[in-house]
């Protein structure tokens, strides 16, 4: 792998610094100084590091070195979820020997981890092709950083995001869509039938009617790595008090979509529902509106970058598997753009998140053993 930059310990350091998005909690740290440690190492070994001020206090951190016919961009996004509740200490003091343990530790500070390994590895004996290294703000919240990294025009054969895989392939993930629903009713005194209209039971007849999307969806051909979409509601406001008949009820419902289906098409199937139960019973009153749509994205089995990362699992002595990413990553502006984009990465998603997130040291030193030697298959076309 070369020499200078072992992973485990990359890890352990990124882990160590808060790097909270401020955007989920007030007290977060936010990206500053994970852009200013991770630019400074690129730097020293060489790479053209660019760092872009998103919004204020919010860099993404851009590098690059070599040239060749072929760029790979290998990316992971800086920022954590808030670190409240954590059963573990969130900057590394309960980390073992076989485990790192804190906040970002499998999502993904590992990622970032193994991605630097790689980039130390090719400035020490660099290939024939351009490798560029991404890492963006914000991707926890509202993707800033991609969505900004997408629109300055970057531009690459294909991508590698290094989200939590467990070392699997994940060449697709889902999308989403969220709707919120408000009904109207009318307040009145509880002791008033005649004069009231409970906005909440005209939720609840709403939502009988939106079972018939569960059966449809049901039904359809799953897709071979997400199985079917799905919905749920997420949160229910209304009423204000027990004796009175609530005027107004507020429910917000997110759709997950697969490769295929149109997210924003959650809205039109929420209208119907909507219609079918105004048509059983005309006192009800609702309107929706789509709040926030992701799209569902996937690179085909057989591109490069995806037969590519299995060979050199299977090199590595690991299972080489193909599977779907069920969580919405950044991926999907990348495809979005052109640039095929798969998720590889040590840790587990399930870990993500979690009060006490760990990843596995011997995950990461194959995480970045994998990495690297993709990597220069990829770039040397071979």
């Amino acid at each position: 792998m070369g020499s200078g930059a072992d992973p485990v310990v990359l890890t352990r350091t990124l882990v160590a610094i808060d790097s909270v998005n401020p955007s989920l909690a007030a007290t977060g740290a936010g990206e500053e100084e994970m852009a200013r440690a991770t630019a400074g190492w690129l730097r020293a070994w060489g790479f053209d590091v660019t760092v872009v001020e998103v919004a204020s206090g919010r860099p993404n951190v851009l590098a690059s070195l070599g040239s060749g016919e072929r760029t790979l961009l290998l990316n992971g996004h800086l920022d954590t979820v808030g670190v409240e509740g954590m059963a573990v200490d969130p900057f590394g003091e309960d980390s073992t020997a076989e485990r790192v343990v804190g906040r970002g530790a499998a999502d993904m500070k590992s990622g970032l981890a193994i991605i630097l390994a790689t980039a130390r590895s090719w400035a020490a004996d660099p290939g024939t092709g351009r490798l560029l290294v991404a890492f963006t703000c914000d991707e926890e919240h509202a993707s800033l950083g991609m969505q900004a990294l997408v629109e300055g025009g970057v531009r690459a054969d294909a991508a590698v995001v290094t989200e939590p895989t467990s070392l699997a392939v994940m060449p697709a993930h889902k999308g989403f869509a969220w709707v919120e629903i408000t009904f109207t009713g009318r307040a009145a005194h509880g002791s008033r039938p005649d004069l009231g209209v409970d906005a909440i039971r005209h939720c609840a007849d709403f939502l009988q009617e939106l079972e018939l999307l569960d059966v449809r969806l049901g039904r359809g051909d799953p897709h071979p790595l997400l199985g079917h979409g799905s919905f749920h509601a997420g949160t229910i406001r209304g009423g204000i008090a027990w004796s009175v008949y609530p005027d107004r009820c507020v429910l917000s419902l997110e759709r997950r979509t697969v490769p295929g289906e149109a997210a924003d098409g959650f809205l039109a199937e929420v209208q119907a529902a909507i219609d079918r139960a105004s048509r059983r019973n005309p006192e009800l009153e609702a309107s929706a509106r789509l709040d926030l749509v992701r799209p569902a994205t996937e690179v085909p089995l057989d591109h490069p970058v995806v037969r590519g990362l299995l060979k050199a699992v299977e090199v590595a002595g690991e299972d080489p598997r193909v599977e779907g990413m069920t969580a919405w990553v950044d991926a999907a502006y990348l495809n979005e753009a052109g640039i095929p984009a798969v998720c590889f990465g040590p840790g587990s998603i399930a870990q993500a998140h979690t009060e006490s997130e760990w990843v596995e040291v011997r995950e990461i030193r194959a995480g970045a053993q994998i990495l690297d030697d993709f990597t220069r298959r990829f770039l040397s076309g071979s």
